[in-house]
């Protein structure tokens, strides 16, 4: 897009104006008239360019109130590897005792629920076939790290011990561990990470502003036989973490 859009125009001059120091962490800006009216656009080209600043993550909008500068956010690695699934227990509470914080959870399951059509197809099911669906919002230090939506085939676990994940002998523990302790034993996971932009729901969860980029993680658990046993929706907000992926390197028999 042209930088001679007004809104860019408006949207750079802001910009140099937070970076030069005019407004601080935590400062209240203008209005949008009273920005329109300095610039000399209409409301809207003000409004666009205040929305660009709050993508990029120099701004904030607080409901009824108005837009302020935002505090820069300390960004972390999150790893995904082999190794995660092998140190037993929560992989997810592993990964944050590995960056100095404590992780907890609170979740939600429901179980006999009707699967959708592509989570049946991502589960080589029947859809409406009967599945255990659960709902995560993961903590570090008691602030929002990431979301995610589970579904697990009802065929597998109904009847077990361990049929709800946040309930039973190994409440926490995990998928693997979980899965294992019935006698499926995971042998793959495959991820799709794929950018997108938070909603006003999404936003709202993860403590960030509407239109932060935030990657979505499509995750599928396969046991032995090739079989998928759970697969599950994560979201992480890219402002506060990045994700890398490990691979082990096989070496030749010498």
């Amino acid at each position: 897009m042209p930088r001679e859009t007004p809104y860019l125009q408006v949207a750079d001059a802001l910009r140099d104006r937070i970076k030069a120091g005019e407004w601080a962490i935590g400062d209240k800006l203008p209005s949008r008239a009273r920005i329109a009216d300095e610039y000399r656009v209409g409301q809207s080209v003000a409004q666009r360019a205040m929305e660009r600043l709050i993508i990029e993550g120099l701004l904030e909008g607080r409901a009824g109130s108005g837009t302020y500068v935002r505090r820069p956010r300390e960004r972390l690695r999150m790893v995904r590897s082999r190794h995660r699934e092998r140190r037993g227990g929560s992989p997810f509470r592993a990964d944050m005792r590995e960056q100095g914080k404590a992780g907890t959870w609170e979740s939600r399951s429901t179980a006999r629920v009707p699967a959708p059509e592509p989570i049946a197809e991502r589960l080589a099911i029947a859809p409406g076939d009967p599945c255990v669906h659960t709902c995560y919002e993961f903590l570090a230090d008691g602030q929002p790290v990431q979301l995610s939506e589970s579904w697990e085939p009802m065929t597998i676990t109904d009847g077990t011990p361990v049929v709800l994940p946040e309930m039973g002998p190994l409440a926490g523990a995990g998928v693997v561990e979980r899965m294992r302790s019935i006698g499926v034993l995971i042998e793959t996971a495959v991820e799709i990470p794929r950018p997108a932009r938070a909603t006003q729901h999404i936003a709202n969860l993860l403590g960030i502003s509407v239109g932060d980029l935030i990657t979505e993680v499509e995750r599928t658990y396969y046991d032995r036989s090739g079989r998928p046993v759970e697969t599950a929706d994560i979201t992480v907000a890219d402002v506060r973490w990045e994700i890398a992926y490990e691979f082990g390197i096989e070496q030749p028999d010498a």
